[in-house]
């Protein structure tokens, strides 16, 4: 397509939206917005239809509800309230019906002008019953997104006022690049403006596709409804990213209409946290599920995980500082989501039949943080065999294949069955969630390997190779010869991963000796591993004496 201006762009929009269910409202001053607010009051609540609202009602209406921050007005939007009426009686009015999205209105308009200090006149805005609820803002196709952006930073500053402080997210388009973030009473970050996606991470540019996906009025309420969260501690909106909203309804399906498990493959530093929470609250809303259990596996995570959830809704959950104290929580009806660790819960088995039989044949979810992780052995069995018709739903950024099985030689899928939804680090690198990876190869032994057959280079023994002394001492000098420059002159601290004990004992000592050469400076190093208690002696005998060379490597560090 050609050259198209931003009204006539608007244009398109307005039609588009008008196509996909919005009605168009007339509305572009505050007084035009107010006035279809009341009627839209007085049209959705029964008791307002036979008696509709006094100017003196709306007024005080007006007072409890308007120019409050958007902080507040989002807590004002998702509650009921109480108005007293003229005649003293009092009736409960609810600006959005959360439950049922088809008792809500939804409109469409343009260009509604706000007169302030500096005056200023929005592009598209989409009314919920009647209060202003997303601002969408676009640029012509040759023009950036960020001056989008920057104008709305600009009507935060000058005009956002009123009603139009209900608005809970902006849209900001240029037609190709297209993107949406939560409003806020603190500056705006261009970090979190978020593309929205398919389930599949397949980014949505397009605004028409957009508008065809997002925009829909059932998916809208649902974004505003579910998906988006009031920060407590920090007083702020959250918007969920795509892949967050795709897992917590993956989950919630299974839960819901299955008597299976699964799992959500998420990678570090996607907020696995924030999806967790969400999938769990949601579900502890359903009235046939009686519990929703978090199980982490350490203390530390259970107070940081209780921590975490109480931000994103005050009070959610509290702290189980004793099985004495999960027991409690159990028997409390009124708590239907509990953060606990994996022994506290084997314990409350073993110790507390008379309450813990209540749950044997309820229908109980189990959420499992960092499912990759060693929790899976008798307490888990243990709470397995207890709760009969528990669902466990686990997530993780690293899970477990059958090439990297668990000590116990089961993967993640053998425990939790279905991967639910996946979002790998290449997808967080593409859309600038996570920074991306610098690489560079360095090649440690010879070409001419490439020229034999598929057969031989099948039958080298790998771990000859891998393991050479040779090749341990070439990668160790190559990484003391780069630490410097690749560390800015050792500001910066680096990792070293390696696939097994054995190797990273041989790459430990071999920067020890390069360490002690003549005239060389040297590099702190240390090491860390954990070791089975029983190790397979065919293994070899460094694998044998896993816990002896640990002891040594401490040894080394306390003295360093």
């Amino acid at each position: 397509m050609g050259y198209q201006s931003e009204a006539a762009l608007e244009r398109d929009v307005m039609n588009q939206l008008e196509a996909i269910g919005y009605e168009r409202a007339l509305i572009h001053t505050e007084d035009q917005l107010k006035e279809n607010f009341r009627n839209l009051l007085n049209e959705r609540h029964t008791k307002l239809k036979a008696e509709p609202l006094s100017d003196k009602e709306f007024s005080r209406l007006m007072t409890q509800i308007n120019n409050k921050s958007v902080f507040d007005s989002a807590k004002i939007l998702r509650d009921k309230f109480v108005l007293k009426r003229d005649d003293e009686t009092e009736i409960y009015l609810e600006l959005f019906d959360q439950k049922n999205f088809s008792n809500n209105i939804f409109q469409v308009t343009n260009q509604v002008s706000v007169n302030d200090e500096f005056s200023g006149r929005y592009d598209v805005t989409i009314l919920l019953n009647g209060l202003p609820v997303v601002q969408v803002e676009l640029k012509r196709r040759d023009v950036s997104i960020h001056e989008a952006f920057d104008q709305v930073g600009r009507y935060q500053d000058h005009n956002l006022r009123g009603l139009f402080r209900y608005v809970q997210m902006f849209i900001v388009s240029n037609y190709n690049d297209t993107r949406y973030f939560a409003n806020s009473d603190k500056t705006f970050l261009r970090g979190l403006m978020f593309y929205w996606t398919d389930e599949e991470n397949n980014l949505i540019f397009n605004l028409d596709e957009f508008m065809q996906s997002f925009l829909i009025t059932g998916h809208l309420a649902k974004m505003i409804s579910r998906y988006m969260i009031i920060n407590e501690s920090e007083r702020k909106l959250m918007v969920m990213r795509p892949y967050q909203i795709y897992a917590t309804e993956a989950l919630i399906e299974r839960a819901l209409t299955t008597d299976g498990n699964g799992y959500v493959w998420h990678t570090t530093g996607s907020g696995k946290t924030l999806t967790s929470f969400k999938a769990s609250q949601l579900l502890s809303y359903e009235p046939e599920i009686s519990k929703v259990i978090f199980l982490v596996d350490r203390k530390d995570l259970d107070t940081q995980t209780q921590e975490e959830f109480n931000k994103f809704e005050h009070e959610s959950v509290e702290e189980t500082n004793s099985t004495k104290q999960l027991i409690s929580q159990l028997e409390d009806k009124s708590r239907p989501m509990i953060i606990t660790t994996i022994q506290k819960m084997s314990n409350a088995i073993s110790k507390h039949q008379h309450v813990m039989e209540r749950y044997r044949k309820d229908k109980v979810i189990f959420v499992i943080d960092e499912c990759h992780r060693s929790q899976f052995g008798d307490m888990h069995m243990k709470i397995k065999k207890h709760f009969e018709r528990a669902q466990y739903f686990g997530f993780t950024g690293t899970p477990r294949f059958e090439e990297n099985r668990s000590q116990d030689g089961r993967s993640t899928a053998d425990i939790l069955d279905k991967c639910l939804h996946s979002y790998l680090v290449k997808d967080a690198i593409r859309v600038g969630n996570v920074l991306g990876f610098s690489i560079e190869y360095v090649n440690t032994f010879k070409d001419r390997i490439r020229e034999q057959s598929g057969e031989y280079i099948a039958g080298i023994d790998t771990d000859e190779v891998w393991l050479a002394d040779e090749r341990i001492e070439k990668v160790a000098r190559h990484i003391h010869g780069i630490h410097n420059n690749k560390t800015h002159t050792r500001a910066y601290v680096a990792l070293m991963a390696t696939q097994s004990i054995e190797m990273a004992m041989k790459y430990y000592r071999m920067f020890k000796a390069i360490n002690e050469e003549p005239g060389v400076r040297p590099l702190k190093v240390a090491t860390i591993f954990t070791y089975q208690p029983n190790q397979d002696r065919k293994d070899g005998d460094v694998k044998v004496h896993a816990k002896n060379e640990l002891q040594s490597v401490i040894e080394d560090y306390n003295e360093m």
